[in-house]
């Protein structure tokens, strides 16, 4: 088979990239007037939120099974699957009149996402190494910052048409399907060992830990935003869904523009100074949110936050990227996976009582201190290991 051209090539793993945040951002906006359809369902608030989150809890049980899976058998295979089925499963509920089918529905899509993600993160790994590795993630996070705004904004449009309307965006993955077949070559890499065959190959668990356990907090405060916010909105008195895609798109575009520039902050930084900045960045931004009086306000907290969030994504997989040995990489990958999704479901399970003891405005402001707590601690872990570096170089000499 030819090589595709490298641009091609790079493009289409952008295209399914941005397929992984369109799993939330496109029906994002029209959770309240789901709501509505729904109203007299029991406990309808939390499952409501749970049509956002759900696919998130699928896709973190998938996701390792996705890993060692394409470790085993390849990438490609996978990855063709994982895009139809989002296809189908993302678009179905759309025609479904029934909320239980609908949460299968989104549990499928849950589970073709961790396949996707899996199998693109593994891809890019394989493909790039080095330097060219960071800005690859760095645009790889842009892209889907941008396909976030955009799905949100088009989602709002469509919701303020129809609750059902935003559904149709999801296929989309059968125009990405033919770009996968001609332009995605499986990558020549070691396979994992066979059952009863060699020794599993060894993994850095004291740095993994920490990327998974730092992906899933960052995620699931940042999924703050696009399950509540439009509701604070509401009690702001701005009742489109378009106005509310739209401010939430805000961040994604911000953090898009930041993502690009990832491979040059890299260079400057290391990782936990990166994760130190990030914070800092996204604690200021939820502060603001909590403490705005106004539609303008809101947008602009979530404009700084998103400097932040911009960091997030691409510094977690590069990290893992850079420790994973080649014939793990899939299960280093699908393990990040896993982690980021997983803080998305748990998002909503610990928001919701903590709206109800604080409110809206008074969650954003505790996750805005979480998020400082959480950029100084790393921020003294920096300062520490430069100290250290600094003191072995001057023994050195």
């Amino acid at each position: 088979m030819r090589t595709p051209h490298p641009t091609l090539r790079l493009l289409t793993l952008l295209l399914v990239s941005m397929m992984t945040i369109m799993a939330s951002a496109a029906i994002s906006p029209s959770l309240p007037r789901l709501r509505m359809a729904f109203e007299w369902v029991p406990g309808i608030d939390l499952w409501v939120r749970l049509v956002v989150s759900l696919p998130a809890l699928f896709t973190a049980m998938g996701a390792p099974l996705a890993g060692m899976l394409i470790d085993r058998f390849g990438r490609k295979r996978l990855l063709v699957a994982a895009v139809a089925l989002y296809g189908v499963a993302g678009s179905l509920p759309g025609v479904l009149t029934s909320l239980p089918l609908i949460l299968v529905c989104r549990a499928l899509l849950g589970l073709a996402v961790g396949g996707l993600m899996t199998t693109a993160a593994a891809l890019i790994a394989d493909y790039y190494a080095g330097p060219e590795r960071g800005v690859v993630l760095g645009r790889q996070a842009a892209s889907m910052g941008v396909g976030g705004f955009v799905f949100m904004l088009g989602g709002g449009l469509l919701a303020d048409i129809h609750w059902r309307a935003p559904f149709a965006v999801y296929l989309y993955a059968f125009l990405i399907l033919p770009l996968i077949l001609f332009f995605l070559p499986e990558p020549e890499v070691k396979r994992g060992p066979v059952a009863g065959g060699a020794a599993r190959v060894a993994l850095p668990w004291s740095t993994l830990w920490q990327v998974y356990g730092l992906a899933m907090v960052g995620m699931m405060i940042f999924y703050l935003i696009p399950l509540q916010l439009p509701f604070l909105l509401r009690r702001l008195g701005v009742q489109s869904s378009a106005l509310a895609g739209l401010a939430v798109g805000v961040s994604t575009v911000v953090g898009s523009v930041v993502s690009l520039r990832y491979a040059k902050v890299r260079q400057v930084l290391g990782y936990r100074s990166i994760m130190a900045v990030l914070f800092a960045c996204m604690a200021l931004g939820y502060v603001l949110v909590g403490m705005s009086h106004s539609y303008a306000a809101v947008v602009g907290g979530l404009a700084v936050s998103g400097l932040g969030q911009g960091l997030l994504t691409p510094n977690m997989a590069n990290w893992a990227g850079e420790v994973a040995p080649e014939a793990a990489r899939g299960r280093v990958m699908g393990f990040l996976t896993t982690s980021l999704f997983l803080g998305q479901f748990i998002s909503p399970l610990l928001a919701q009582p903590l709206i109800g003891a604080v409110g809206l405005e008074g969650a954003f402001l505790a996750a805005g201190g979480l998020l400082s707590t959480l950029a100084g601690t790393f921020g003294a872990l920096a300062w520490h290991a430069a100290r250290e570096r600094s003191g072995a170089v001057q023994a050195a000499k």
